[in-house]
């Protein structure tokens, strides 16, 4: 089976190198000259552009786009209506809000252009393990590219589904990636936690692997908490710094319109804003109000 892959970005290049490994014909295209080259090495056929990616495809066409959500993935969209045509499909793969993927697979359905939204898991372990991925959309659609999904998930029968029409799929990983902040922060905490205990001396790495053989806790995430400790039990090289993709924020958006409770998520995405703030205000303003009411000492920043 042939495709278009659009974004050759460290997840839209492994999972070109996947289908490729699959004995997949792929057509790939990225701004970046040298991504295109090396995808090209391994076997896909570069594009010098979205017009020359889709004159390289035989109709009717597949063309995946693995862009980021916004700006980048509307002025995709838009380039490829102009050269696509109908029964042509175009797949995102990106996290994009699922609302904008609900208005662009209307609009594309006026022009006879299948729209389907994947939301994709896997990260930087997908050309080996296999991705996650969750397809919103029309479902004979979905139906037609399900060979391709099934050489990207971890196993012809798992890891992968039609989840329901336009918008669910990539609804169902913004609720992934929301569940990912809380189960990271719940990790983050408790390392802490031991680590604070400085009588006990705990190995935190020692911890962790032994949690990750019959525990509750045990998860893919537990394992790479203890790959990253086993590199360096202090991170002395990483900052506390923790960003967010979106995802997360949509979805504590979403809990306030339909009146779901979400602590736990929230929580989460509030440290991530947190972690980002060397001296916050707030925590100024508390030791100022100490300091006012009671005489409590303040501590004096150093200029």
């Amino acid at each position: 089976m042939e495709m278009g892959m659009i974004g050759l970005g460290r997840m839209g290049g492994n999972m070109t190198r996947r289908l490729v490994s699959g004995g997949h014909r792929v057509v790939a295209y990225d701004p970046l000259k040298a991504t295109v080259e090396e995808v090209v090495a391994e076997g896909a056929i570069g594009a010098t552009s979205i017009p020359d990616l889709a004159k390289k495809l035989a109709k009717p066409r597949i063309v995946w786009l693995m862009v980021p959500a916004g700006e980048s993935s509307e002025r995709a969209v838009s380039a490829l209506t102009a050269e696509l045509s109908r029964g042509d499909i175009i797949i995102d793969g990106g996290n994009a809000n699922y609302k904008d993927s609900m208005r662009r697979a209307a609009a594309l359905s006026q022009k006879g252009i299948i729209f389907l939204d994947a939301g994709v898991s896997g990260g930087l372990w997908g050309l080996e393990e296999g991705y996650c991925l969750m397809v919103g959309g029309d479902e004979s659609a979905f139906r037609r590219v399900e060979p391709l999904l099934k050489t990207l998930a971890p196993s012809p029968e798992k890891g992968y589904g039609h989840v329901g029409p336009s918008g669910a799929g990539h609804f169902v990983k913004m609720v992934h990636n929301g569940i990912e902040y809380a189960l990271m922060e719940s990790y983050a905490e408790g390392f802490e936690m031991m680590k604070a205990k400085s009588d006990f001396s705990f190995d935190l790495h020692q911890v962790a692997e032994i949690w990750r053989y019959g525990s509750v806790v045990r998860s893919w995430l537990l394992d790479l908490t203890a790959r990253a400790l086993e590199e360096d039990t202090e991170l002395s090289d990483v900052g506390s710094y923790v960003g967010d993709s979106g995802e997360g924020r949509w979805m504590v958006q979403e809990s306030v319109e339909l009146a779901v409770p979400l602590p736990a998520i929230t929580q989460s995405l509030q440290a991530r804003f947190r972690s980002r703030q060397e001296q916050p205000f707030a925590g100024k303003l508390l030791a100022a109000l100490r300091n006012q009411f009671g005489g409590h000492v303040v501590k004096k920043v150093k200029t």
